[in-house]
């Protein structure tokens, strides 16, 4: 039965539709390796009996031959993710114990079309990190292990020798998808989020273009910048979620009133006959030289498929980053203020009401999620608005026509490296200059900012046997050519080997 485990989402699909299996045996597998990996710290909260049940609806359902997209498809979901009647704290003290009495839109649709779900995955909290070690439940591990490493798990909830962060802040979703914990999860991406720890997994992740998604019901850092995407084994697993997840919603103002297309059709289409665009300015000093060759590699792989390479200029990408990191922890500040204490999540009482504020948000806050708040107040108050937060809205004004400008010239796609490395340890980074750790989002921002649609696949591993991805930038609401691009690249590098389960001896 574990065997089923080892299945793409689309293989699981096509066998369920088959009757080679069940849908309730697919939801057992799942369980059993996810109780042999909790040493991973993926899952914050497993939900087996949700799941049962779940599966044995969807297996009426195959039995009776009304089958929906997603029939009996086990998958996990973000902490982000409200989920009506299941714990949802985004992996904050502050939500301690928080159930919602309603449900996402993007997790409501996943289950109108069958889905099963086997539990909430560990996240950054508050979705405020790139190596998913902010969270309240601590650090999710990655289940790559660099080549010879000794690393092994010792007992529940430790592990010997060095291990790997897996990304962040969707660093539990790339990891369950990465150790065979689930078929597909939901990830959200603000700066980065789902790319970077799909790299760091070897697994696929794309963020659609802004407003594909709907973000309501999704717990927020900052609302111009967050988008909810899949992460899972292949480009076309992540088409069939995708088209799932995505859709109008009058629940949300943001979101597009377009149609969803068929993206697993668009998986096929190739790319003949399109236009790749290289960007001088990704070139980095110092960049390593296996990333670079692999950039080479992926583009010379598109251009035997029948696409031709470009070189394209975007000039104000150096200026992404801090820009960046103004505007999101601005509206970070604004959201977070709803944590008070007073409506829902964790209370310290206090001699008046503010002190009751001072000291639940000292209490339910990690030390990220403070950082980026007071950066967010200091930006937006009075005398340093203009002159920081209006400045960095003008630089995100120009970086989106520095887009705008490329695709004008008729380019269809842009290729750059996903990463400026393959993943590192846990505590390597960050803990004595955060500003190190926000460089992990170098290649990531600039398609947040300008709200485009951008897909990490891997493409490669790194001398130490880690995973390297490359990323494809779209057109505004053309997801379609990311999946057909994507799919060359998958097919070029071949099927990323996944780590044997070192965790469950």
């Amino acid at each position: 039965m574990n065997d089923l485990t080892h299945l793409t989402l689309a293989e699981a699909r096509d066998g369920l539709k088959a009757k080679r299996f069940s849908a309730t045996e697919l939801a057992k597998a799942h369980i059993a390796a996810i109780e042999q990996a909790r040493v991973l710290n993926a899952y914050v909260l497993e939900t087996p009996e949700k799941a049962l049940g779940m599966a044995a609806v969807a297996d009426a359902k195959i039995m009776a031959g009304e089958a929906r997209p997603l029939e009996g498809i086990p998958l996990g979901v973000k902490d982000l993710f409200c989920t009506k009647g299941t714990v949802t704290t985004a992996c904050s003290n502050i939500l301690k114990g928080f159930e919602p009495p309603y449900e996402s839109t993007v997790t409501e649709q996943l289950w109108r079309d069958g889905a099963v779900m086997l539990g909430k995955l560990n996240n950054d909290e508050f979705a405020m990190g790139s190596s998913n070690e902010t969270s309240a439940f601590g650090p999710v591990v990655n289940p790559w292990r660099r080549r010879g490493s000794n690393v092994h798990a010792a007992q529940e909830g430790a592990i010997e020798g060095a291990h790997l962060v897996p990304g962040g802040s969707s660093g539990g979703s790339a990891a369950a998808v990465a150790a065979r914990l689930c078929l597909g999860a939901t990830a959200t991406d603000t700066g980065g989020s789902i790319r970077q720890p799909a790299a760091f997994t070897g697994t696929v992740g794309i963020k659609p273009t802004y407003g594909r998604c709907s973000r309501w019901g999704i717990v927020a850092f900052a609302s111009s910048l967050d988008q909810a995407g899949p992460i899972a084994r292949t480009v076309r697993d992540c088409a069939i979620l995708l088209r799932s997840m995505a859709g109008p919603d009058p629940k949300d103002t943001t979101c597009a009133d377009l149609p969803v297309p068929d993206y697993e059709a668009a998986v096929s289409r190739g790319v003949k006959g399109l236009r790749i665009g290289i960007p001088k300015e990704y070139r980095l000093d110092g960049m390593p030289a296996e990333i670079e060759r692999l950039w080479s590699e992926g583009a010379a792989w598109l251009k035997s498929a029948g696409a031709e390479i470009v070189e394209v200029s975007l000039p104000h990408t150096k200026y992404a980053l801090p820009a960046y990191y103004i505007v999101a922890p601005a509206e970070a500040s604004s959201n977070l203020a709803r944590y008070d204490g007073v409506r829902y999540g964790l209370r310290v009482p206090g001699r008046d009401i503010i002190e009751q504020y001072e000291k639940t948000r000292a209490a339910g806050f990690g030390r990220e999620v403070k950082r980026r708040v007071m950066i967010g107040t200091y930006v937006l108050s009075a005398g340093y608005y203009d002159a920081y937060y209006v400045r960095a809205q003008k630089i995100r004004t120009l970086i989106k026509r520095d887009f705008e400008a490329v695709y004008a010239q008729g380019v269809d796609a842009i290729l750059t490296p996903a990463t400026p490395s393959a993943a590192f340890e846990i505590g390597e980074k960050g803990s004595a200059d955060p500003v190190e750790m926000y460089l992990n989002d170098i290649f990531t921002v600039t398609v947040n900012m300008a709200g485009l649609p951008g897909i990490a696949v891997p493409a490669g591993l790194d001398s130490q046997g880690l995973p390297l991805a490359l990323q494809l930038i779209g057109r505004p609401f053309d997801e379609e050519t990311l999946f057909a691009a994507g799919q060359i690249i998958e097919e070029a590098a071949g099927r990323m080997v996944l780590p044997e389960p070192w965790w469950a001896k």
